[in-house]
């Protein structure tokens, strides 16, 4: 397999911690836990989303 790299990545609002995006990562390139400022429809403000488990 080809894309052994990038891994399926939930992210999280830190506000009301809802589960909002689905997105991809090269686990290769970054290690670490992504963060993001998005869109949380539920907060209907940009906020802070992290990755979960």
């Amino acid at each position: 397999m080809a894309n052994d790299a990038r891994v399926k990545v939930t992210l999280v609002c830190t506000e009301c911690k809802q589960r909002n995006y689905d997105t991809k990562k090269n686990k290769k390139n970054t290690q670490e836990r992504l963060e993001l400022n998005k869109f949380c429809r539920f907060c209907r403000k940009h906020t802070l989303h992290k990755e979960s488990k």
